[in-house]
């Protein structure tokens, strides 16, 4: 769920913010080279945080840059309120 949820909030902001169809996002997509600036990724937080519920990047103690899309769902994942309930 919180992957699909990235890729869709992902790919809204970017037709929004950079215009035409966002790339293809695999694990090993680097998060820099996908096109979108900082003020995009800034937008694509903000939404996950309204839609998830929870923005693991003010929840987390230590800072983290997650350098791939990979990195950045594993680290959704790892402070997802409900996932770590059942863990």
């Amino acid at each position: 769920m919180i992957r699909s949820t990235l890729i869709r909030v992902f790919a809204e902001v970017f037709e929004e913010h950079a215009g035409g169809e966002g790339p293809t996002l695999e694990s090993e997509s680097v998060l820099l080279e996908t096109g979108l600036d900082s003020l995009g990724f800034a937008i694509v937080v903000t939404r996950l945080e309204d839609e998830l519920g929870f923005d693991p990047f003010t929840d987390s103690a230590d800072a983290v840059y997650p350098r791939t899309f990979g990195e950045l769902v594993a680290f959704y994942e790892a402070h997802a309120p409900q996932l770590r309930e059942t863990a």
